[in-house]
Parts: structure tokens; C-alpha cells; sequence
């Protein structure tokens, strides 16, 4: 064999070397899950470990800057997960969590990673949920809020955060009777 055809084989096998490279590294970033919208955040969730077999209502979808947070029931269990824009505009998760055998749970919500300003609570609630109303003392400032009973939903309180945070919490059901406190 001449070395025109041992050259001409070498740069056929290359050309099918890097055609395969691209459409497998083309193939497989199109198989990826974000949650840009609420199908793709359901399967984003159910890919998850111990989420996978779990039915996923999602109450709500909020942007804040360059993140994503959907509050959501996971088995009926208050649950968020957390999502981050990337370069290319998609929402990538970076955090989830569920309260198992509540009605009623709170989650602090960081914007950013670097984000130490400007918190965010979270409180999702199932139909199960029993507290109308709940006064949150976040260093010596009560904040009140007011919750339907026996309703699904996602309600939000901005926290302005100084150096240290400190939070009590008082618990009232519909008839202003006190449920707990810390």
C-alpha cells in the first residue's frame, strides 16, 4: 500500500473519530435535566435519589436574580428545590429538601451562594396544615403572618439579615389558640 492511501485512510478514521466525538458530547448535554419549565422540574426532581418514586405537585415556581425556587409536595411532605442559571440560560439544581410527616415547614432560602443579605423564608404548606397564623421574632422584630387552614400553598417573608440571626417562632390555629412555640 502506497502512502497516499495509508494518509488518505488515517484522515477517513480521524474524520470519523471527531464526527463521533461530536455527536456523543452533542447527545448528551441534550440529555440533560434542567428546570426551565414545570415538566422539566418535575423530571429534574424525580431523577433525584429518593425522589424517584415520590409524586411531585409543584405549588409554585419563583425567579429571584439567577435562581429558581419551587416550592412543591413530595408525597404530600412540604419540599423546595433550588435551581441556578448557567451560562447558557438553563436552570441547574443545586439543592432540594422535604420535611417528611409535616404539614407545615419552613425553609431558609439563600439567593446565591454568596448572597449573606436578603433572605428569604419559604413556608410550604399541605392541605393537612392546621396554623392560620404565625409570628416569626427575627433579632427582637416580630413579623406576623397569616396562613388559610387546610390549604396547599407557598408564602414568602423577606429577611433582612445583619450579622447573626436569631429566630422564635410562635404557632396560632384559627381560633388564635397557640399552638407552640420555641
Amino acid at each position: 500500500m502506497d502512502i497516499a492511501k495509508k494518509n488518505k485512510i488515517i484522515y477517513v478514521l480521524i474524520a470519523v473519530i471527531l464526527i463521533a466525538m461530536i455527536v456523543t458530547y452533542f447527545s448528551n448535554s441534550s440529555n440533560k435535566l434542567y428546570g426551565n419549565d414545570k415538566e422539566s422540574i418535575q423530571e429534574v426532581i424525580k431523577s433525584i435519589e429518593g425522589y424517584e418514586d415520590e409524586s411531585v405537585e409543584i405549588l409554585e415556581i419563583k425567579d429571584i436574580d439567577d435562581a429558581r425556587i419551587v416550592g412543591f409536595l413530595s408525597n404530600n411532605n412540604p419540599a423546595y428545590i433550588q435551581f441556578s442559571k448557567n451560562q447558557k440560560g438553563n436552570y441547574k439544581w443545586r439543592n432540594i429538601e422535604k420535611q417528611a410527616g409535616q404539614s407545615f415547614t419552613t425553609f431558609l432560602i439563600h439567593k446565591s451562594k454568596n448572597e449573606s443579605r436578603n433572605l428569604k423564608f419559604m413556608i410550604v404548606t399541605n392541605q393537612e396544615n392546621n396554623i392560620a397564623k404565625m409570628e416569626l421574632e427575627v433579632n427582637k422584630q416580630v413579623i406576623e403572618q397569616e396562613f388559610s387552614v387546610n390549604q396547599k400553598s407557598v408564602t414568602w417573608i423577606d429577611i433582612d439579615k445583619d450579622n447573626t440571626l436569631v429566630f422564635k417562632y410562635k404557632y396560632y390555629d384559627k381560633d388564635g389558640n397557640l399552638l407552640s412555640d420555641n
